[in-house]
This record gives C-alpha cells, structure tokens and sequence, in this order.
C-alpha cells in the first residue's frame, strides 16, 4: 500500500480514462495550480456552483435537505458570502480504479485565506464528477475562480483489491454528473 507517485497517474489517466480532461504536467503561471504534481492530481473546479443562503431561515437536515437553501450560480468568478459556502463540482471526470481509493485535501493558497474545501474519499470503482464544499470562514466575501485548482487528490493503493467496491453496492453517488446535494 502507498501513495501513487506522478507517474502512475500520467499512465492510469492516458491507458484507463482515469481523470478527463487531464492537465499533464502542473499549470502555474498566473492561475492557482493545476494539473499533476509528484504524489497527486490538482483538480480544478467548474464554473456551476450552489450558493449557501439563509432567507427562508430553514434548518440544516441532511435527512431533509431543503434545495432552495442555495442560489445557483454560474460564472468565472463566485462570491462565497462571509461564514457561508458553495457546492461546486469538479471540471474533471474521475474514474477510481477498484484497488485504490483517494484522499483529498484543499490547496494552500485558498486555506491561508480562510478558504476549506472539503471532499470525501473516493471510493474504489467510484466515478463520476466531484462535489466540492467550499467554506468561507472569514467575515468577508471571498472569490474562488472557476478554471484553477481547488483540491489535490492523492492515490493509495490497496494490498489487494475489496471484496466490495463503490460499484458493487452502487452508490448513491455513482456517476453523479453535476453539483449533487445530499442524498439519503
């Protein structure tokens, strides 16, 4: 078992579709990073978000999650209002090889402004777009830009495949294709 090293993504994204569209090499100038760097995938985020907002004053249920607590929005730059968040997707397609499974941690630039991406595991033979939860934990209004990094995804690979993967017990989030709320 071990993190996957740069050129094992290269070789998965190109001969098994992992990622796609897939940045080659780490894309810098000007933009916050994306792309592959040595132990993992600078995913990017979209330019679709779901906009936290409290107007109809409704209660956080993630058994009876009330869709109009978001405003849509869509555009290359998203204001996150302050002490809120957004769902956002990822503008990579994943498909997660069944011996591996991922780990994914937000990117520094964002964090040392108060910005927290938060992104559960995914699971091994799970596919489909990322749902991002981007929290702004300042008192102020922050930008996330559509097209540049978001989160970095690290590969571990398994001893041995599951018994059970993401697939087998299809889950509830298998393909998901745009920004996905809560499901029970």
């Amino acid at each position: 078992m071990g993190v996957k090293s740069d050129r094992w993504i290269r070789k998965m994204a190109r001969e098994h579709r992992m990622i796609e569209p897939f940045a080659d090499d780490q894309v810098r100038d000007g933009v916050i990073s994306y792309g592959v760097s040595s132990y993992g995938y600078d995913m990017r985020v979209a330019s679709e978000f779901k906009i936290f907002t409290n107007t109809l004053s409704a209660i956080v249920d993630p058994k009876h999650f009330d869709p109009r607590s978001f405003v849509e929005f869509e555009g290359d730059v998203c204001l996150i209002p302050p002490n809120s968040f957004a769902l956002a997707r990822s503008v990579e397609y994943f498909r997660i090889p069944r011996d591996v499974i991922t780990i994914c941690v937000g990117k520094s630039t964002y964090a040392r402004c108060g910005i927290i991406t938060n992104v559960t595991p995914f699971e091994p033979e799970w596919e489909g777009f990322v749902t991002l939860e981007i929290s702004n934990t300042t008192p102020l209004p922050a930008r996330i830009y559509a097209g540049e990094g978001i989160a970095q995804v690290l590969f571990l690979g398994g001893e041995e495949p599951p018994e059970k993967s993401y697939a087998d017990k299809k889950g509830k989030y298998q393909k998901q294709q745009g920004v996905t709320l809560p499901k029970l």
